[in-house]
């Protein structure tokens, strides 16, 4: 027997008398040791990195739609570094070829990826393929670690199904992602018009600012020119101004001396006025004011005298009213005396003479009953009368009218008295 050696990707594993399994003494990894022959034996593992495809087909995901996976994974026997994991692998896969190290790697990789595939749905597996692999790692870690395997990686390789699931899929994907490239475009068309907008915006900011400019340029020169039109305008009319102004002072002047002259004059005049209002004032006392209180005193004495005379008279116009009416009172107290008394004496004389009596006051009262009926007619401007050809007619009939209603106050009379006038 004698030294046996092994490469760096290979594991020597001595077994037999006075070896320690329990220190790791009996695996070397790329070195020599020293094998006894009958006693011991040793056998070799292999270290390489080894490839598998990990295939899941028709497996149900959560939303219960059936997808077919296939994975790639790449994994080895633990190395020098993990000598335990070593001791597990040497323990499970000593004197098994590589070929069954892999079919019992792969059967443990294909349980747990189908685990995550009932645990994920179809869109989710699609759009994170990353998380995938990596839940698939996660739970197969332990499993390799319990064999001794390390796992080094892990890809999902490719995603299928047979009811064209994943297909309907990628239509509305491929339809989203077209609508998304449309509204991109639109977008991107609108942001395209929205930027000219602004360059259009801008561009007749940048025009409006200069013809601004312009017509703060063209404002500011007619200001300019206004302002200096103002200013000679203003110093002519200033001269201007000042030259009547300063004809207004000759004028002036010379009102003021000519309006001198005629205060003297009118002083002068005043003054003379004033010494002719004192003579006149004297010549007044003397030959008016003086005569006046005279005649005043006179008037003065004359309206008492009127005044006395004027209430003397009035007493005594009061004393012959009194007199008068006394004088009235009492005639009207006789003549009602008289009359009745007449009265009286014609009551007795008719009490004697009684037809006679009453015949003489009827003929006393007939010219005026006559005059009564014919005062009508004698007031009356216009009078038509009709007549039928038989009588008299015109004044004639109208006479005989007036006499027929005279002729026949008798009869009345005779009525109202029971005295005949034809026998009286």
């Amino acid at each position: 027997m004698g030294f046996k050696t092994c490469t760096p990707n290979q594991a020597l594993v001595v077994s037999g008398a006075c070896i320690s399994a329990k220190k790791n003494k009996n695996i070397i990894v790329g070195g020599k040791k020293w094998v006894w022959p009958i006693i011991q034996k040793y056998s070799k593992l292999c270290l390489n990195t080894m490839s598998l495809e990990i295939q899941s087909i028709n497996v149900n995901t959560l939303k219960g739609v059936p997808i077919s996976c296939i994975g790639v994974a790449q994994f080895k026997i633990a190395g020098q570094d993990s000598m335990d994991l070593l001791q597990k692998a040497a323990q499970n896969f000593l004197g098994k070829r590589p070929d069954q190290i892999q079919f019992l790697a792969r059967e443990t990789m294909e349980g747990h990826q189908r685990a995550i595939i009932g645990e994920m749905e179809v869109i989710q597996i699609l759009r994170d393929r990353k998380k995938f692999a990596s839940k698939v790692m996660q739970v197969a870690l332990e499993d390799f670690k319990a064999l001794g395997l390390v796992l080094v990686s892990y890809t999902l390789k490719d995603i299928s199904d047979n009811n064209d699931y994943l297909r309907s899929i990628g239509i509305g994907k491929t339809s989203e992602v077209k609508s998304r490239a449309r509204i991109g475009q639109a977008q991107a068309k609108m942001r395209s018009e929205i930027e000219q907008s602004k360059a259009h915006k801008e561009r007749m900011q940048k025009k409006f600012a200069n013809d601004l400019i312009v017509a703060e340029s063209k404002r500011n020169m007619d200001l300019v020119v206004a302002n200096n039109y103002q200013k000679i305008h203003t110093e002519k009319a200033i001269a201007e101004l000042a030259q009547k102004l300063q004809e207004a002072k000759t004028k002036q002047e010379v009102k003021n001396a000519e309006m001198a002259v005629k205060v003297a004059e009118r002083k002068r005049q005043i003054e003379i006025q004033e010494q002719e209002i004192l003579r006149r004032a004297k010549e007044l006392e003397a030959n008016v004011k003086k005569p006046a209180e005279a005649e005043k005193y006179r008037m003065e004495v004359a309206a008492e005298a009127a005044r006395q005379r004027l209430v003397l008279e009035a007493e005594a116009e009061a004393e012959l009213i009194k007199l008068r009416g006394e004088a009235q009172a009492y005639a009207i107290n006789e003549k009602a005396k008289a009359e009745a008394e007449q009265m009286r004496k014609k009551a007795e004389a008719w009490k004697h003479y009684k037809d006679a009596a009453i015949v003489d006051m009827v003929l006393e009262t007939l010219p005026k009953v006559a005059l009564e009926i014919a005062s009508p007619i004698a007031n009356a401007r216009k009078i038509t009368m009709v007549a039928t050809g038989n009588g008299d007619i015109g004044a004639g009939k109208l006479t005989g009218e007036i006499l027929d209603v005279v002729a026949k106050l008798p009869t009345v009379i005779e009525n109202m008295t029971g005295v005949k006038l034809a026998q009286t």
